[in-house]
């Protein structure tokens, strides 16, 4: 039978070492979640607007949004790190790595949150749309007042799903120098040649963080579940 004995956990795990660099990892945490709140709140506005060209009648409104799903949908996120932080100083235009990074998360989840928008407006009974219509309330004001409140309420369980998958991803902003957990952990690792301690704190670190959004995001849909199931009856 397979067994491990004190020695080969001491080098699997080395936990004085993952103790003292604690303090230095749990420094990134701030930046990891900045990254996260500052690339959601871009793809939120972002992909409000996709949604709704996504939605448009108007094919010159509609095709590059549904282009522009796709592409997104259908690249690594790792491409657009290299490209906007690389690839933009060539025609001049310089980013710090944090910028590039908030930039590029928020292009990538704008495209996954347009589509849960559209999904969600899509969701609001079409009644609503022709009793403002009736009322001769115009498109932006029975989109701000009828619509969207009844939108979000289907949208955030989901949206909740989308914040988890980009904080999780900001881990790749370490490869554009980006100071937040895991490139702390990078840093520990190289200076101590202990890389399998490194990144399994790492892991341990996210797991918590991880744990946290999925409650909120099961609370969000127990809550808003109820809401949808009494519009529906």
């Amino acid at each position: 039978m397979f067994q491990i004995d004190h020695v080969q956990l001491q080098n699997l795990f080395d936990f004085q070492l993952a103790w003292e660099s604690l303090p230095f990892l749990l420094q990134g945490v701030p930046m990891t979640i900045m990254l996260a709140v500052i690339g959601m709140i871009i793809g939120l506005i972002l992909g409000f607007f996709i949604a709704l060209g996504r939605n448009s009648d108007n094919i010159v409104l509609r095709w590059p949004s549904r282009v522009y799903i796709s592409f997104m949908r259908s690249t690594p996120i790792i491409v657009f790190l290299f490209l906007i932080y690389y690839g933009l100083p060539i025609i001049g235009i310089n980013l710090t790595a944090v910028l590039a990074a908030c930039i590029a998360f928020g292009l990538n989840s704008a495209a996954y949150i347009a589509e849960i928008y559209r999904a969600a407006l899509s969701g609001v009974d079409r009644g609503q749309w022709e009793a403002a219509k009736a009322l001769n309330i115009g498109y932006w004001k029975a989109m701000r007042i009828i619509i969207l409140p009844q939108a979000i309420r289907i949208a955030i369980p989901p949206l909740a799903n989308v914040f988890l998958s980009v904080m999780l991803g900001t881990s790749l902003a370490a490869i554009i120098t980006v100071p937040e957990l895991f490139q702390h952990a990078q840093i520990v690792a190289g200076r101590t040649f202990d890389s399998m301690t490194m990144y399994i704190l790492a892991a341990l670190i996210y797991w918590p963080i991880g744990i946290a959004i999925s409650i909120l995001q099961d609370r969000l849909e127990v809550r808003y579940g109820k809401y949808i199931k009494q519009e529906t009856r």
